[in-house]
């Protein structure tokens, strides 16, 4: 067997888990040894007869097709002994023994920054995670999440606004994209970063993957940003992996009456750091960032004023806020009439300030 299929083989055997292969490593010393080692030794080493007996005879039709996915552009296979795998995800107990990337490997040891959220956000929330995901990568951060829905898509598009492109880890093989609808998205990261996964080629999606990929996006990156989450939300498992890996954990705030701003208050009640704008995390990273890497500029979350609308308009605007509302409570705060707040809202949808969602109206300009 050549370097690769050894490197396949060990991937894709029954029941070896990082650990345990880190634990082969250490005492037969090589990737090969290791295949090449007897039923004794490898028992002996606390292997499971159905975990030796696929390391001696590995599934060569499975091997076969991931070798074809390797062949085609752009397909590599970094493993945990190459130059090219990331410091950062050594780090952890249970680094992958391989992964699997689509794009440009270069991008596993920039500094990264991760970004997580709700797959159902606000649309003040969606709009957030982008522009901080433009601003930072815009700044030399490289933008790590997990291409679901939400806020992982949008600070995936947000990133590629940047310089310093975006990675997206995954719960599958990279044959596949999941969700279907980021198919074009995905093929954009590929080409600015790109989209990486432990899992071998033809592993299909499965909900018990997601909370381990979590642990690969949290150890890659510098710190862990959370823009909006319920208290139940994946993204917490994300953060409390970061914590535990001994990386930063920062949080943005939101309104008391928005149920996916309480997993982020909990995070900042637990020591999370709140923060406002995109200069806020580079000032927090910036001793652990290269010397060359700017933090300039800012961006802000406090709501400016529109002067194209007139000052009706501009005092329902900021009854808003950033904070999503439904009609009555627009006409508590501004003290217009309920047809008076309708035919307001109306045209600020038109001129992009405020977008509907389910009844609430929330602004995002």
């Amino acid at each position: 067997m050549n370097t690769v299929d050894v490197w396949l083989a060990i991937a894709r055997a029954n029941g070896l888990g990082p650990v345990q292969f880190n634990h082969l490593l250490d005492s037969l010393k090589t990737p090969e040894n290791i295949l090449g080692a007897s039923h004794s030794q490898l028992s002996k080493l606390g292997l499971k007869p159905a975990t030796i007996t696929s390391l001696q005879q590995p599934d060569s039709d499975a091997i076969e097709l991931e070798r074809q996915w390797l062949e085609q552009e752009n397909h590599h296979l970094v493993s945990i002994l190459d130059p090219r795998y990331p410091e950062r995800l050594k780090t952890i107990a249970d680094a992958p023994i391989v992964l699997y990337v689509r794009g440009d490997p270069d991008y596993l040891c920039l500094p990264q920054l991760a970004m997580v959220g709700s797959r159902t956000p606000t649309a003040s929330g969606r709009k957030t995670a982008m522009e901080f995901a433009s601003h930072l990568s815009k700044a030399g951060i490289t933008i790590t999440s997990g291409l679901a829905r939400g806020i992982d898509g949008a600070s995936h598009q947000g990133a590629l606004e940047g310089i310093a492109g975006t990675l997206a880890v995954v719960a599958h093989g990279l044959d596949v994209v999941y969700p279907a609808a980021h198919r074009q998205l995905a093929e954009a990261i590929t080409h600015n970063g790109a989209v990486v996964s432990e899992f071998p080629i033809g592993t299909a999606p499965n909900k018990g993957l997601f909370p381990r990929r979590n642990r690969i996006i949290s150890a890659l990156s510098l710190g862990t940003l959370v823009v909006e989450a319920a208290l139940k939300s994946g993204s917490l498992i994300t953060a409390k992996h970061a914590l535990e890996q001994g990386r930063e954990v920062f949080a943005i705030p939101g309104s008391i009456h928005n149920p996916l701003a309480r997993g982020c208050h909990q995070l900042i009640r637990q020591g999370a750091k709140l923060v406002e704008t995109a200069d806020d995390i580079l000032v927090e990273l910036s001793a652990l960032l290269p010397t060359d890497i700017p933090a300039t500029g800012e961006l802000n979350s406090t709501p400016v004023e529109n002067n194209t609308l007139d000052r009706d308009h501009q005092k329902l605007l900021k009854c808003l806020a950033y904070e999503p509302a439904q009609i009555d409570e627009l006409v508590d705060r501004s003290g217009f009439t309920a047809s008076e707040v309708a035919s307001m809202l109306l045209i600020l949808e038109l001129e992009g300030c405020v977008v509907s969602e389910g009844g609430l109206y929330t602004r995002i300009a």
